[in-house]
């Protein structure tokens, strides 16, 4: 018996040859490492570019009948992206769930850690401890006041006790509504820009680009990154704080 992130007991059996994962990261993170186990996968799993398992719908609506017909030895989720209902539903048909809780990068890293060792029963996969390395130097110094839109019309921005937010500081960057109520507040856009010096618009959730984005931050650094290297928590973290920087950097560039 092993123990998830959430602490409920997994019953799983050995080896595990048969995995459906329902969290796009954590699906990269396994095709990757593991691509001989994963048998299915959401339609919002887009990484590697090559994936070529079962679909199964969404993250909030997988077809919860389709994955037992698929008898996995294991099924991944995530507490955050994935529906409680769901993960009852299929204990309830005695397929093993194992849930993650991933809100900072250091429980990101132990998270998948314990996936592929404990879980999965493999060793711990090369980009990770690249990952890891990559992301144990400081911050720099001093830091920039930011904020980081994930939606408009309302406007919704990254928050506190997230995985996002604590990657952001890491890189240097005080998010400037991480004292608003809730992890992804809504924000007046008159109230928007207040005391901020750098925006930085990730293309997913939604798809902020060079036309749809900068222009309501007149006068102000605007960094477009790539939703991949902010918010997923897989082998991207290998390259994402490289990634990231040079992307800032180019930002205050005129």
């Amino acid at each position: 018996m092993t123990i998830d992130d959430l602490g409920a007991d997994v019953a799983l059996g050995r080896p595990v040859r048969r995995v459906v994962s329902l969290v796009p990261s954590l699906t990269e993170a396994i095709a990757v490492s593991r691509p001989e186990i994963l048998v299915a996968a959401t339609v919002w799993c887009t990484h590697p570019d090559d994936l070529d398992v079962d679909r199964v719908r969404g993250t909030k609506n997988p077809n919860v009948r389709r994955i037992i017909e698929l008898a996995p030895d294991l099924v991944v989720c995530n507490q955050e992206e994935n529906r409680r209902i769901d993960v009852e539903r299929l204990r309830d048909a005695d397929i093993p769930v194992w849930v993650t809780k991933i809100e900072t990068l250091a429980e990101g890293f132990a998270s998948l850690r314990r996936l592929f060792t404990e879980a999965l029963g493999g060793q711990v996969p090369d980009w990770l401890v690249e990952a890891e390395s990559s992301w144990a130097t400081p911050p720099p110094e001093p830091g920039r006041n930011t904020v980081i839109p994930i939606w408009r019309n309302p406007w919704m921005v990254v928050g506190h006790d997230t995985f996002t937010g604590d990657l952001a500081a890491r890189l240097g960057l005080r998010l400037v509504h991480a004292d608003r109520p809730g992890r992804y507040p809504h924000v007046a856009e008159d109230e928007l820009t207040r005391d901020v010096e750098l925006v930085l618009l990730p293309d997913e959730p939604y798809a902020f680009t060079r036309s749809d984005g900068p222009e309501a931050f007149p006068g102000l650094p605007v960094a477009l990154v790539e939703g991949r290297s902010l918010t997923w928590y897989g082998p991207s973290l290998a390259t994402a704080r490289d990634t990231l920087t040079r992307q800032i950097g180019e930002a205050f560039v005129t």
